[in-house]
């Protein structure tokens, strides 16, 4: 199985999408709830995006919600998460 990781804001609509698709998958991820901290850790993995969530698959940045979710319309998704 991949490792996934997250970083989320608890109240963010966007990561509790993410975080409800890795769920229904049953997928085990590493969670970085940013809420009340610096994300200058996120960004410097990302090169850049400042926003959440910001999602990696065995170190590779996802990016958020919208591209994590389409990944999964072409069917991409589980491959990732089983490679």
């Amino acid at each position: 199985m991949a490792k996934v990781e997250i970083y989320y804001w608890t109240t963010c609509p966007y990561c509790t999408k993410a975080r409800g698709l890795l769920d229904k998958k049953g997928v085990e991820y590493i969670g970085y709830d940013i809420t009340n901290k610096s994300r200058d850790d996120m960004i410097a993995r990302t090169g850049g995006p400042k926003s959440v969530p910001q999602i990696f698959i065995n170190d590779q940045h996802i990016g958020g919600c919208d591209d994590l979710h389409a990944l999964d319309a072409k069917g991409q998704l589980d491959a990732l998460l089983n490679g």
